[in-house]
């Protein structure tokens, strides 16, 4: 499968870059700055890297692919719209060269309330919605980017982030929350999204997953 891969110095993109290599599909990288990408991965990608900023070339990253799939996001609390700025971006390339398939990483926050959840994880949310909230803002923005495209766009949505292994054993509701959802590692969050890539259930939704 061809796979181009936006945000790949991230803790996601680099574990999307990573598994997507290792199972045999032909990687071409998209990043905003190419220096901070790990040796390994841009000696293993097959087309290197490209920069985010060069409009050409993010749409020779695109034209005939078979899925892309986006870890970008902002770096710090504070948002200024990077992730809908930056989608966007991937929107308008997609667009233009007929490329069709697009998995992103947004957060729970973003997605439906869990049926059933206890007080202390709704408490939880409520309080990470409030120290975190530029953030949420800009992952919904960027959600109503896609919503608004000819992509057939997928929002995995994560809780917190770890730096555990890749299990492959992990909850997952399309259109919807997993109850008390806590944690995952950026291993599993990227094993989900290149399982999702031909999932048609996954098209056009949003999808939690937790463990």
């Amino acid at each position: 499968m061809k796979i181009t891969v936006f945000g790949a110095t991230g803790g996601v993109g680099q574990e999307i870059t990573g598994q997507a290599l290792e199972a045999g599909h032909e990687v071409t990288v998209v990043v905003r700055d190419p220096d901070r990408l790990p040796e390994a991965l841009d000696r293993a990608a097959p087309h290197g890297a490209v920069r985010l900023d060069d409009e050409a070339a993010v749409r020779a990253a695109v034209a005939g692919r078979d899925a892309v799939l986006s870890g970008l996001g902002a770096r710090g609390r504070k948002a200024n719209g990077v992730a809908e700025r930056l989608t966007g971006r991937i929107v308008s390339a997609m667009a233009a060269e007929g490329t069709r398939r697009l998995v992103v990483v947004s957060a729970v926050p973003v997605g439906p309330k869990a049926v059933g959840d206890p007080l202390t994880d709704r408490l939880s949310l409520t309080l990470v919605r409030a120290v975190f909230g530029d953030l949420y803002a800009d992952l919904a923005r960027m959600e109503a980017v896609l919503a608004g495209s000819a992509t057939d766009w997928t929002a995995v949505r994560p809780p917190r982030l770890t730096d555990g292994p890749r299990t492959g054993v992990y909850r997952k509701a399309v259109g919807g929350t997993p109850r008390s959802s806590r944690t995952i590692s950026r291993a599993d969050v990227a094993h989900a999204m290149l399982a999702l890539i031909d999932d048609p259930a996954a098209v056009k939704q949003g999808v939690g997953i937790a463990y």
